[in-house]
């Protein structure tokens, strides 16, 4: 049986226009806002709520001005069966996101369908889903009516759902005062405990700290096992081979790979390989306000020798070289460079806020450089993301997910003679050995 299908499904984005979208949670609940007691007793009339047969969204039929749109998804048609779990991945801008909101019912395409058939349930961007006025516990009884759920089926999950969140303390508080933690371990655990027919996740993994992120994990798996329909979008490709049975690889708004979960992952890699052939400067998947851009990456030794290939034990420049726009003031710079393996699984971080070097009243252009001392990593290709803005402000002034690879050959780490085989680690630690005799 099909759970989704989609047919040649296109969106079109106004250039530097937002979308205004709500999603029905929203729209139900801005009623009632003003008396939260009766969010509880919804009445029959609302908790007896069924998904309605599919509907196939009227395309918009405007014609734009040349150059002043741009195409978030163009020609993309696949069909998801019942209980098959399946990955969508792709670099930042591929169009994932607006394909979720799409199946999501929260925002409309410009051509095309798509049928969902079964309730859904959805974890997508922050702060998409619950009523910020309403509190915790009255959102999960929001959300459950919303997907149709009696409130004795609410009830019967509702302890399991606040444990899971671990927020019992902050229950009753409204959902605007949450952090961003509290708010998606919350959003995570209503979309997958109250037995949706369909589970749309978006990036979960991008926030909370490890233990979180294992539950998530550990909770996919359960949903997998339990026959639910799953899609599944990440940059952790560790996450999306062990959890998926199919991948997508969308590239530019279109389909670039649809096939088993380890050819997709793959083909995506060497994409991602290519991306080296254009210069910094052109790049286009990129986020920020565009103040202050990074336009070249480079790495060098100690003696500003520029190197494509460094060793494991070496110290090592990574120089980012940046331009800003005119009239750009700034006293306290954050930059960072995360390191990740090849399947994106975070390695380390290198943040200057933690280091407690400052950057203030930046010239122009310039490098800000990061040195590493004995590179702690084995053998292999490395990927590596940048992200800079000032501090205490919320958004980037530039971010770009594989700015470039690292490519690390065996060195003396140890300072023994000795080289650390490639494959069997990542991360090499200064450590050693004794022996203790036990008298």
């Amino acid at each position: 049986m099909i759970a989704i299908r989609v047919e040649n499904l296109g969106k079109r984005y106004r250039i530097g226009q937002r979308e205004r979208y709500y999603a029905l949670r929203d729209v139900l609940a801005r009623p009632f806002s003003g008396f939260r007691s009766s969010v509880l007793g919804l009445g029959s009339r609302l908790l007896g709520l069924k998904p309605s047969s599919p509907q196939h969204p009227k395309p918009n039929t405007q014609h734009p001005t040349p150059n002043t749109h741009i195409w978030a998804l163009k020609d993309v048609s696949f069909e998801v069966k019942q209980g098959e779990v399946v990955g969508i991945i792709g670099r930042n801008g591929a169009g994932k996101t607006t394909l979720l909101k799409i199946l999501a019912r929260i925002t409309e395409p410009t051509e095309g369908y798509a049928e969902v058939r079964g309730q859904v349930g959805s974890l997508l961007e922050v702060g998409t889903g619950f009523h910020p006025e309403l509190t915790g516990r009255e959102n999960i009884y929001l959300s459950g009516a919303i997907l149709g759920m009696t409130k004795r089926e609410i009830d019967r999950k509702f302890d399991e759902i606040v444990t899971f969140a671990e927020i019992e303390k902050f229950l009753d508080t409204p959902v605007k005062y949450y952090s961003t933690g509290m708010y998606v371990r919350l959003a995570f655990a209503v979309a997958a405990h109250l037995e949706p027919e369909i589970l749309l996740v978006d990036e979960v993994l991008a926030v909370g700290d490890a233990a979180f992120q294992k539950k998530c994990l550990g909770k996919m798996e359960d949903v997998a096992r339990e026959g639910r329909t799953v899609l599944f979008v990440s940059h952790n490709m560790a996450a999306v081979e062990n959890l998926c049975q199919r991948g997508i690889v969308l590239d530019k708004g279109r389909i670039a790979y649809n096939g088993q979960t380890k050819e997709a992952i793959s083909y995506y890699l060497n994409s991602l390989a290519q991306i080296g052939s254009t210069p910094l400067r052109f790049r286009t998947d990129r986020r920020g306000t565009g103040e202050l851009r990074v336009v070249n990456i480079e790495v060098r030794d100690t003696y500003g020798n520029l190197i494509d290939k460094a060793q494991s034990g070496q110290d090592i420049d990574i120089f980012l070289y940046y331009e800003t726009l005119p009239g750009f003031r700034t006293k306290d710079i954050i930059i960072s460079i995360v390191i990740f393996t090849q399947l994106n699984v975070p390695l380390f971080n290198l943040n200057n806020r933690f280091t407690g070097d400052t950057f203030e009243n930046l010239p122009p252009r310039g490098a800000l450089v990061c040195r590493i001392h004995r590179l702690p990593l084995a053998p292999s290709t490395y990927r590596v993301h940048f992200s800079v803005r000032r501090a205490g402000d919320a958004d980037y002034l530039d971010y770009m997910d594989d700015a470039t690879q690292l490519t690390v050959v065996g060195g003396d780490f140890y300072g023994t003679g000795a080289m650390f085989p490639q494959g069997t680690a990542m991360c090499l630690v200064d450590g050693s050995w004794r022996l203790e005799v036990e008298l």
